[in-house]
């Protein structure tokens, strides 16, 4: 039996505000664990929470930036469960009424492949605090520790419709997600310190089944490989269980990368089982239109329309496009780059210069930020420096592969710019047919096996003397001169 996949996700968005939810304590990341708690974070007895409407006017951003529909009266309210890092006992939170329902985020696929996906809702709530259970070297053996800093820090959940069908699918719509809240400016997108966290609604039913399986949820999903990872692992899970008799059990697991496993947290509950109601101390959450209409005021272009431009202007493909525009960092750097070629001759920034432009960040800069760890506004190799060495390339100063070796030592500071490296190290390509025609003349005599399979029809063979050539040359050669040099000399 063929199995299908079924995922939703709810994120956690930690919303950037200088203060929390209800309280004017402070949101400021690593700070001494307790030094941050409010009394009203506290739940103190006679203290009485305000929105903070910083965080209300970011959720709004967020209603228009997927265009969804923003809530004029939403409402708060309790969500009753008790963990020791809850302080109140119950979390403010929204439930039957929240301030952003609908709207939707596209996605592109590797492959190509565009599609939106849905968003039920978007609501407003508080964090709770954190239990540490190690490194707690002044404790008694077994203790845990409570801090909260975190109560009370303004978060916007944003909930999914269970449309996706593969960890590919949940994979780039995080991405996009991450990408979307970052450039609008309402999070900081630092997974490592929980600005943005993955809960992974999973279920599996028979293709061509329209009822949903029974689901588990993933939480505290913290980076985008383990959040498909770890959607793998537990819809394998999940169809081996069914098939071998038994019944998958709705609950929360936790995903363990180091034994690539799900384990089970708690049962999973039901709205019911919180027992939401309105809030007593909070009158409903007004939005006016005049509120949403300063909010729209100072949104920024936002990355579809953005992406939309680039594939209309230089004919990039919906995947490069949505690469480029994955970030506003990512987005900076290809227009500075643009910017510098404008500046070249021939053409300028033509649609060919914009792809190879992509395709650089894309391939040699992207995994030379990956094995540094690196952000792109970080890298040590600037947009404009990139663009003047795809310049040496393409006026055959230098061929691709040199270009490589001349990349990685602009990329640790051997060098300020391309054409210092080229100089130093020699590695302007041989031009002169001259030079060439010997090394040519003794690839031709020493490989005539090769000479008479090419005669025969096998281009391959070809490209095995210009490989010949390229490596008598030291890789100085340029090819497409010594192809030229191969073809005619052979068929003397």
């Amino acid at each position: 039996m063929d199995w299908e996949l079924v995922i939703g996700l709810e994120t956690h968005v930690q919303l950037s505000t200088q203060s929390k939810m209800f309280s004017p304590a402070s949101t400021a990341f690593g700070a001494q664990p307790n030094t941050q708690a409010h009394p009203i974070d506290l739940a103190l007895p006679g203290v009485l929470p305000s929105p903070n409407r910083a965080a209300v006017a970011a959720a709004i951003r967020f209603g228009l930036a997927v265009g969804g529909r923003i809530a004029p009266v939403s409402i708060f309210a309790r969500k009753n469960y008790f963990y020791p890092d809850l302080p109140k006992g119950y979390q403010i939170s929204q439930f039957e009424t929240p301030v952003v329902s609908g709207g939707s985020v596209p996605i592109v696929l590797p492959d190509g492949t565009e599609r939106d996906i849905v968003l039920t809702r978007a609501h407003l709530e508080e964090d709770a605090g954190k239990s540490i259970h190690e490194g707690l070297e002044d404790f008694p053996q077994g203790c845990s520790g409570i801090d909260l800093n975190r109560a009370g820090t303004p978060l916007l959940e944003i909930v999914t419709e269970p449309v996706m069908r593969s960890a590919a699918e949940a994979v780039a719509y995080a991405k996009a997600l991450h990408g979307l809240v970052t450039w609008i400016g309402i999070c900081d997108g630092n997974l490592q310190e929980g600005s943005f966290r993955v809960d992974a609604n999973v279920s599996v039913r028979p293709v061509g089944s329209q009822t949903l399986g029974t689901r588990c949820e993933i939480k505290n999903l913290n980076s985008f490989r383990f959040l498909e990872r770890a959607i793998q692992v537990e819809a394998a899970r999940q169809v081996e269980l069914i098939t071998s008799g038994g019944s998958v059990r709705q609950e929360t697991r936790l995903f363990d990368p180091d034994r690539d496993e799900t384990r089970s947290m708690r049962s999973k509950e039901d709205a019911h089982d919180y027992r939401y109601f309105p809030d007593p101390d909070l009158p409903p959450l007004t939005v006016g239109a005049e509120e949403i209409a300063a909010v729209a005021q100072e949104m920024p272009a936002l990355p579809g329309a953005i992406k939309t431009r680039l594939i209309s202007d230089y004919g990039l493909s919906g995947y490069d496009a949505a690469t480029v525009t994955a970030s506003q960092s990512s987005y900076r750097y290809f227009e500075q780059g643009l910017a510098a070629l404008s500046g070249l001759p021939a053409g300028g920034a033509t649609p060919d210069r914009a792809k190879g432009l992509v395709n650089w960040m894309m391939g040699e800069l992207a995994s030379a930020l990956n094995r540094a760890d690196l952000s792109i506004e970080s890298s040590p190799v600037s947009a404009q420096a990139l663009a003047a060495l795809m310049l040496r390339v393409e006026d055959g100063t230098i061929s691709h592969k040199i270009a490589r070796e001349v990349f990685g030592l602009l990329w640790d500071g051997s060098f300020a710019s391309a054409d210092a490296a080229i100089s130093a190290k020699g590695l302007r390509q041989i031009q002169d047919t001259g030079a060439l025609q010997a090394f040519v003349a003794e690839v031709i005599d020493a490989n005539p096996k090769m000479v008479a399979e090419f005669l025969s029809g096998k281009d391959k063979a070809l490209n095995a003397l210009v490989g010949q050539v390229m490596k008598r040359s030291a890789g100085k050669a340029n090819p497409q001169v010594v192809t030229e040099l191969l073809k005619a000399q052979i068929q003397k």
